[in-house]
């Protein structure tokens, strides 16, 4: 960019930033290039007769009157009517019109379109019009009625260019603004949603944590009281605690591989192992029932593909309820775990008759753990149902309702 054209930029950038003083230079041009024509111009010798000589007074009128542009975006109504006033007091003194305050009328008459409410620049339009016609009416020749109708016009168009200029700024602003208010909003939204990862990972941790801690905590008790009398029996839950936590540290790493995943991208080689479902169910209840745990399964209806969020939700939902079950149901409990399938829904439910409802459900069912809590989060997700309470008879019993249609 040559120094030329840089400097222009610095100029234009300069006078966008001052506003009042871009309009004050725009008046002195106006005087520079106008003023000469009324000194040099002479009238024919009809109209010569009808206007009085330039003067002193009428020098500074038009000067005053031209001048008053600086003001025309701060006090846009002030400087029409003051513009106003000039004119008619030029009038009054028979002075023969000139450019330079001629074109500041116009100018005003735009500034006020432009820069005020509808109400107050219809006023100032109407003002210009009224004091236009009342000039040219009193003007020393007959204009004809194409030269009224054409001047009319004039203003009448100025002050239509003025409106429809504030419109589309108020349009552009508008475009803006929700612009910004669409980015606060994306902001918010991305925010929540990392609320949302963070409660889903919460939840998943627990359901991991609390399934496989409590098979291990089961397991190295009866290892500790079969220790002494049946070695190969402590053995064998030793095994069964080693099985576990591995597979428990496994879908821990598997769950923070996820985050590392989503927040580094895909890696060359990284594995990803998908999401426990029903299909994993039968697992699941063997690693119960190396506990000690009693558990039958019941399937009832055609079992159909499940979407894969209502498979894992149903999964956990049963990891959770049997976690349960082995925390506070106490020994000698049994549990049962049916399956319903119909075309509408799929229904989950997990029983058992242990004594383990009291600490279950704390503060008499008004505040349950979190493990309830996810349950309620998971099924509610899907638009699913959820009951947890008592069971009729002794025990527990969690029933849940996933609608498989959407």
């Amino acid at each position: 960019m040559s120094p030329r054209i840089r400097r222009l930029h610095t100029c234009r950038a300069w006078l966008q930033a001052r506003p009042q003083a871009a309009d004050a230079l725009l008046a002195v041009v106006l005087l520079v290039v106008g003023l000469p024509q009324l000194y040099v111009e002479r009238l024919p010798h009809g109209l010569s007769d009808a206007f009085a000589e330039p003067d002193a007074l009428q020098l500074a009128l038009v000067v005053a009157a031209t001048m008053a542009l600086t003001f025309r975006r701060t006090h846009p109504l002030a400087t029409l009517c003051f513009m106003s006033a000039v004119q008619v007091w030029l009038r009054l003194g028979d002075y023969r019109p000139s450019v330079p305050d001629a074109v500041a009328f116009l100018v005003g008459v735009y500034s006020v379109a432009a820069h005020r409410p509808l109400a107050r620049s219809s006023l100032g339009g109407l003002l210009a019009l009224v004091v236009f016609n009342t000039l040219l009416a009193s003007f020393p020749v007959d204009l004809g009625f194409l030269t009224y109708l054409s001047e009319n016009a004039l203003v009448v168009g100025v002050w239509v260019l003025g409106r429809n200029l504030r419109m589309r700024r108020a349009y552009y602003a508008e475009l803006e603004d929700r612009a910004a208010r669409l980015e606060r909003a994306r902001g918010t939204d991305a925010r929540a949603a990392r609320v949302e990862e963070r409660s889903r990972i919460a939840r998943e941790l627990h359901d991991v944590v609390a399934h496989h801690v409590s098979v291990m905590t089961v397991q190295a008790g009866a290892a500790r009281r079969v220790l002494d009398r049946d070695p190969d029996s402590a053995r064998e839950a030793m095994t069964t605690i080693e099985e576990v936590g591995r597979t428990a540290l496994s879908e821990m790493r598997r769950i923070v591989g996820v985050l590392r995943t989503e927040r580094d991208g895909d890696r060359e080689g990284q594995e990803l192992v998908p999401q426990p479902g029903l299909g994993d169910l039968d697992e699941l209840l063997q690693h119960v029932r190396d506990t000690g745990l009693s558990v039958q399964l019941w399937i009832e209806g055609e079992a159909r593909a499940l979407s894969p969020g209502v498979d894992v939700a149903a999964f956990r939902l049963i990891q959770e309820a049997l976690t349960n079950t082995l925390k506070h149901a106490g020994a000698q409990a049994r549990a049962w775990v049916r399956l319903s399938y119909t075309d509408e829904d799929l229904t989950v439910e997990v029983e058992d008759d242990g004594r383990g409802t009291a600490t279950i459900m704390a503060d008499n069912g008004e505040r349950p753990g979190h493990g309830l809590v996810g349950m309620y989060e998971r099924v509610a997700l899907y638009g699913g149902e959820l009951r947890i309470g008592p069971r009729v008879g002794g025990g527990f019993g969690v029933r849940a309702r996933f609608p498989l249609k959407a």
